[in-house]
C-alpha cells in the first residue's frame, strides 16, 4: 500500500473512531461536572471531524463542471468551445477507470467543439517497471477510456509529469490508441467552415526524452494564424508570444487545498505559484490553469474541487 493509500486508509479510520472518542471525552468532563469543558470538546469536535470527511472523503470524489468565457486580441473568426480535462491521476487514491469513464460522459454532454487534455493521466511517482502489472494495467486504461470521447473538431494532448516518470512512450501509444493527437513541441491545424486555427503543444518539463520548446512548437504556425498552446505545467507562459490566441495548464491542481486568509500552502513549482488557479491576462497574454481530477502526495483537496472545464475563447471586441 502507497503512502496516498495508506492515508486514505487513515481518514477513514478517523472518521470513524474520533466520533466515539470525543463522546468519551465529553462524557467524563460532563460526569466532572465540567460543562464549558464538554460544550468546547462537542463544538470542536464536530467542526474538525466536518472538515475531516469533507476534504479527505467528499470533496476530491466530487465534479465541477466550470465554465469560463476568454476573449483573445489574437482570435480570430467565431467562438470555440473548449473542453479541458487535466490530473486524472489513474491509480491515485480517489481515481479509478469507471471514474474517467463517468467524467468523459459528462464532457460529451456539454458538446465541446474539441477536447484537450493537459497530462498527469498516471497516479503515483514509480516508474512501470517498479509497479505491479494490475496496477499497469490500470494506468493505461484508465488513458484508454477518453477514446470514448466526442468533439468534432478533435481531441488533442499533452503529457505530464507523473506521465514521464511513469513511462512516457506507453503513455502516448495509450493516447494514440485512444485517438488522441499527442502535440509534443508541434502544432497541428485544425480547419474548420470558417478558417484555419492551431493546437500546439510542448514537451512535459521532466521529460527524459526532450525539453518543452516554444520556438519548436509553433514553427509551422504562420505569424496570421490563431493558436491555441496545450502545457501540463503553467511555467512556460513566461515565455509564450503574444501571437498565442490562450495558453492551457494545468499541473497545479489549484493547490489541492486553499485555505480561508492563508490561500494555498503547497504549489509544485515556480509557475504555479505565479499562476495558480483560473484565468489570467498578462499584456494581453492569456492564461487557463485549471485545477484538473485527481490528487498527489496526499489524498486530500479543500475549497479546490475536482473539475472538468468549458472554455469558450471568442476574439476581443
Amino acid at each position: 500500500m502507497g503512502g496516498p493509500d495508506a492515508v486514505l486508509v487513515f481518514a477513514w479510520v478517523a472518521a470513524v473512531v474520533a466520533p466515539i472518542l470525543s463522546m468519551v471525552m465529553i462524557r467524563l468532563s460532563l460526569s466532572e461536572g465540567r460543562i464549558f469543558l464538554a460544550r468546547a470538546i462537542a463544538g470542536v469536535s464536530i467542526v474538525a471531524w466536518a472538515l475531516w470527511v469533507w476534504a479527505f472523503l467528499i470533496e476530491p470524489t466530487t465534479l465541477t463542471v466550470r465554465h469560463v468565457t476568454v476573449e483573445s486580441a489574437s482570435w480570430v473568426g467565431p467562438p470555440v468551445r473548449i473542453g479541458i480535462i487535466s490530473d486524472t491521476h489513474v491509480a491515485a487514491p480517489h481515481v479509478d477507470v469507471p471514474r474517467v469513464a463517468g467524467l468523459v460522459e459528462r464532457m460529451n454532454g456539454q458538446a465541446p467543439d474539441l477536447v484537450v487534455l493537459l497530462g498527469d493521466y498516471t497516479g503515483g511517482h514509480e516508474p512501470a517497471e517498479a509497479r505491479a502489472a494490475p496496477d499497469r494495467s490500470e494506468i493505461l486504461q484508465g488513458v484508454l477510456a477518453f477514446k470514448a470521447l466526442r468533439a468534432p473538431l478533435g481531441v488533442y494532448g499533452v503529457l505530464g509529469n507523473h506521465d514521464s516518470w511513469f513511462d512516457e512512450a506507453a503513455i502516448e501509444q495509450a493516447l494514440t490508441q485512444a485517438n488522441v493527437r499527442v502535440v509534443e513541441n508541434r502544432a497541428v491545424a485544425v480547419e474548420t467552415d470558417s478558417g484555419r486555427f492551431w493546437v500546439a503543444g510542448l514537451a512535459d518539463m521532466v521529460s527524459r526524452r526532450t525539453r518543452p520548446s516554444i520556438p519548436q512548437a509553433l514553427s509551422a504556425v504562420p505569424e496570421s494564424d490563431p493558436v491555441i498552446l496545450l502545457t501540463h505545467w503553467p511555467d512556460p507562459f513566461a515565455e509564450t508570444p503574444r501571437r498565442v490566441a490562450l495558453t492551457l495548464a494545468g499541473h497545479t491542481h489549484c493547490g489541492q487545498v486553499n485555505l480561508p486568509l492563508v490561500g494555498r500552502p503547497i504549489l509544485p513549482s515556480a509557475g504555479s505559484r505565479r499562476w495558480p488557479c483560473g484565468l489570467y491576462d498578462e499584456g494581453s497574454r492569456k492564461l487557463f490553469v485549471t485545477g484538473g481530477i485527481g490528487v498527489s502526495i496526499l489524498p486530500v483537496r479543500f475549497r479546490a474541487p475536482p473539475e472538468i472545464v468549458i472554455l469558450t475563447l471568442k476574439a476581443a471586441p
